[in-house]
């Protein structure tokens, strides 16, 4: 008993017996619930029991590489803004924040804009309260008090400039595997030796609404669908059609929809097992730009792009910033900006896997959203 009369508390279970507790109970579960679970879980989720960004975390994002990639999304914004007629008020958003990094460097370069400083607010899409927390830090020598919001939907009415850099990467995917002609869907279960192991299930995806390019398939192949994406997508772009703006979509993934497994695990910067360690690592996958696009244009939203990450930032101005950047500085600190540039827009590092895709309102032209004056490819 303890002091106060009361049995002890029985120690929590770790996540991966709690999840093959609900599997023995329940039965296999989705792709997409294994990874809600992982990455969501109140008491043992990755994004609730850590600060998973930097060199000290478990990968480390654009706007930690450089200041360079904040300011660029910011000017962009500030254009963007002008772009869809300079609305005031006007909500500036960003989904998946981090550590609030990259909204800092945003705020930064917004202010020397008095017109738009001066009609904005801050919102953020956070669910995780320490990451809430180091959001609040970074974001404070700038003045503003920014709210938090769990979900999309829960945003105030209005004009949105919104940005989601590798926010949509990490939302719940199903995968559905080609057997005999046949979609079934892949699921996380038991093995033989009573660990997780992926297996198939008994629900299957109807083929005749696939893109066509996802025909025909070879038994064995591995399809990706992420309706929370989707979902989240849907609900931006609906508000952008009922309120005006502008969203600015950064990622890694695929322009076009196309078979292959993309789910991966990443932990202190090495790919891992996804099913080895549930909570200690990052679960994430490409992202389908062409689905987003979809869902975005049957909300009645303008599409522009998507764009490879090094197109948009050259033609936003990365290499005038990091020109103007390092003049008069030593050549150490030149090589670094020249190296924070190579992995920021270089085609073997961040620049041609990661992609940028703006949605606006009706009736903006894609010559008029700043990065975005060259053809999709």
């Amino acid at each position: 008993m303890t002091a106060a009369g009361n049995p002890p508390t029985a120690p929590r279970r770790p996540l991966a017996a709690r999840i093959a507790d609900l599997i023995t109970v329940g039965g296999p579960i989705t792709v997409a619930d294994y990874m809600a679970i992982c990455l969501g879980d109140p008491d043992d989720g990755y994004y609730f029991t850590r600060d998973p960004f930097g060199t000290a975390g478990d990968f480390v994002t654009a706007p930690e590489i450089s200041q360079m990639f904040g300011e660029i999304v910011g000017a962009a914004l500030v254009e963007g803004w002008q772009s869809v007629g300079a609305p005031s008020p006007v909500h500036l958003v960003e989904l998946g924040p981090g550590r609030g990094t990259l909204m800092a460097d945003i705020l930064r370069v917004v202010r020397l804009k008095p017109e738009l400083s001066e009609a904005l607010d801050v919102h953020l899409v956070e669910t995780s309260p320490a990451l809430r927390a180091a959001q609040a830090r970074t974001i404070a020598p700038s003045g503003r008090l920014p709210r938090w919001h769990d979900r999309i939907e829960s945003l105030p009415e209005g004009p949105l400039l919104v940005v989601a850099n590798e926010f949509f990467d990490a939302l719940p995917i199903r995968q559905f595997v080609a057997t005999g002609g046949v979609w079934r869907e892949r699921v996380v279960g038991l093995g033989p030796a009573g660990g997780l192991a992926f297996g198939l299930g008994a629900s299957t995806l109807d083929h005749s609404r696939l893109p066509p390019e996802l025909h025909p398939v070879r038994d064995g192949a591995i399809l990706e669908a992420s309706t929370a994406s989707t979902a989240a997508m849907t609900a931006l772009a609906s508000r952008i059609v009922a309120h005006g703006g502008l969203a600015l979509v950064i990622d890694y993934g695929h322009v076009r929809s196309a078979v292959g497994d993309t789910f991966q695990a990443v932990k202190a910067h090495q790919p891992v097992d996804p099913l080895a360690e549930p909570g200690l690592a990052d679960l994430t996958a490409h992202v389908d730009f062409a689905a987003l696009a979809r869902a975005a244009a049957a909300a009645g939203a303008a599409v522009h792009g998507p764009l490879e990450q090094g197109q948009f930032l050259t033609a936003a101005g990365l290499l005038q910033r990091a020109g103007h950047l390092g003049a008069g500085k030593g050549a150490e600190v030149q090589q670094a900006i020249r190296t924070a540039v190579e992995r920021l827009a270089g085609p073997r590092e961040m620049g041609k896997l990661f992609k940028v895709m703006a949605v606006t309102q009706p009736g903006v032209p894609t010559a008029a959203v700043p990065g975005f004056h060259r053809e999709t490819p």
